[in-house]
């Protein structure tokens, strides 16, 4: 089973179900990056095989690159030394071996088309052209799995990896911000690892060419053959391609690498604009949620939960706030825009910085959400709908009086200290919809370990199959069980109660506000 090898890839999985389907595809991703599309089914269907042999328990697949041949290993702790059998994929040789605990299943692949020796001349797929079936579907593998990821960081491996061994002995990508600015070394990949360290310290005294080369230039390096092909993609210069191999390369081989690095270059580009993106939307997000809430509330425990479920190029329509008004007084709002995205964002940011004007200015909460409500009707097209809780809080000394709107919103619940759970505010017309809307404020009180609960839709129309967690009074009877908590206890709580209600991960946003009486 000892062969010298070119390249190796390995893999740990866990026992279960979804084992076998990982393994697959994780084979997949190996005849990709080592184009080995010719053998891509034989591979699958002996790793099938293999894995189908393995005990219940975690356990490792390595693929081996061996220049003529692909060789798999399947290793697992704790075997039961059962008696194998050959593959029925046409493996070269095969075996098993053990070590301690460990068992080893293995088998050889062979690779149409290679000679054999150290550096084949022929770096074609079954020997064909660089234009034939082989290459075309290399290529498209290689796009797809570009294509398949958007971490700016990633991509440079990614890239190393596909080139590894089948275009190159090495692989050595370098970015940069702009094309003023010289390149940096980003990854580097040799087909012999314990190689990799001695050739960054070559290419460490190399000079590497400027990123205004925008055709293949020769690389001076040792005794290898250097080829640095430009990463540019949509007019900018991203970085380079740098492959190297002992022998000459190949004409076709390097018309395939060009083609191969614009390629590279746009997964490249796409990544950088998508991670630009997000940081842009990353930070207009921060910007709607409040500075900062009150450090010193006495009377008064608070807590909030805010969860956006967005991915990173998405700007989440929920929003909260809490602040203070005066002496033992405060102002608080829990909200859902239509929507997400720049224009849900729009109203976000009209919404909560038009409640804490108004209220500074001394209007009341009615008053406030009257002029909030035609301030979005103004807005026109850009307009979206809102659904709001909005309050003022006044400390007394038996507790806190509330006076709060409810516009469109789920309702508000008070929870109290012997566990009973009631509603507490009138519903009312959502924002954003009708310009003669009227609104008058409901008073509540809450009393010494009372709680008042605000949320949003993220948490009661939370959907587990046909249900949803507000069914049948669902967050009230979540809320009854947290009797005599802290505000942050109360809140977490339901946090929890809403991530474990279903398995899959939450498609919309998510704030939950606990005031607690103290």
């Amino acid at each position: 089973m000892t062969s010298s090898s070119r390249g190796v890839l390995a893999a740990s999985f866990a026992a279960g179900d979804t084992a076998l389907p990982a393994a697959i595809r994780f084979t997949r991703e190996v005849m990709t990056a080592w184009a080995a599309a010719p053998i891509r089914t034989d591979a699958e269907r002996l790793t099938g095989e293999l894995v189908a042999g393995v005990q219940d328990g975690p356990f490792e697949i390595v693929w081996m690159h061996q220049g003529d041949s692909l060789q798999i290993e399947v290793r697992e702790k704790d075997h039961d030394p059962a008696t194998a059998s050959a593959p029925s994929a046409p493996v070269t040789v095969w075996g098993v071996s053990f070590s301690g605990a460990l068992r080893t299943r293995w088998a050889r692949l062979p690779l149409p088309g290679d000679s054999g020796g150290e550096e084949p001349d022929d770096w074609t797929l079954g020997g064909a052209a660089s234009q034939g079936p082989g290459w075309l579907g290399f290529l498209a593998d290689a796009s797809d799995l570009l294509a398949g990821t958007l971490d700016l960081n990633m991509v440079p491996a990614l890239i190393a990896q596909i080139v590894v061994p089948r275009l190159a002995t090495w692989c050595a990508v370098y970015t940069a911000v702009s094309g003023a600015e010289p390149p940096t070394p980003a990854y580097l990949w040799h087909a012999d690892e314990s190689q990799i360290d001695v050739l960054r310290e070559q290419l460490d005294q190399t000079e590497i060419p400027a990123l205004e080369n925008l055709t293949p230039t020769p690389i001076q390096l040792a005794d290898w053959q250097s080829l640095a092909f430009p990463l540019t993609a949509r007019g900018r210069s991203l970085g380079l391609m740098c492959l190297g191999r002992a022998g000459r390369f190949p004409d076709e081989v390097a018309r395939l690498a060009e083609d191969l690095a614009r390629r590279a270059a746009l997964a490249m580009d796409n990544a950088r604009l998508y991670a630009q993106q997000a940081d842009a939307n990353r930070a207009l997000q921060r910007s709607l949620l409040p500075p900062g809430t009150p450090a010193e509330t006495p009377g008064l425990d608070y807590w909030v939960v805010y969860e956006p479920a967005g991915e990173n190029n998405e700007v989440g329509g929920d929003f909260y706030d809490l602040f203070a008004t005066g002496e033992g007084r405060w102002r608080f709002a829990i909200g859902d825009v239509c929507g997400t995205g720049p224009e849900a964002a729009a109203v976000t940011g009209l919404a909560r910085h038009t409640l804490r004007l108004l209220a500074r200015e001394g209007y009341d909460v009615a008053a406030v959400v009257s002029r909030l409500n035609r301030a979005i009707l103004e807005e026109g097209e850009r307009a979206r709908f809102l659904t709001l809780l909005h309050g003022e809080i006044t400390r007394t000394d038996d507790g806190l009086d509330l006076s709060l709107i409810s516009a469109g919103h789920p309702e508000a619940l008070r929870l109290r200290p012997s566990g009973v759970v009631e509603a507490v505010v009138t519903s009312q017309s959502l924002l954003g919809v009708f310009p003669e809307a009227e609104f008058e404020a409901d008073h509540v009180h809450l009393a010494h370990g009372d709680v008042l609960l605000g949320v949003t839709d993220g948490v009661t129309e939370r959907r587990s199959g046909e249900r949803l967690l507000d069914d049948d009074g669902g967050l009230a009877k979540l809320l009854a069980e947290c009797a005599e908590l802290s505000a942050r206890a109360v809140a977490e709580r339901i946090r929890r109660a809403v991530e474990e209600y279903a398995n899959e991960p939450s498609a919309d946003d998510l704030a939950i506000l606990v005031l607690r009486a103290d």
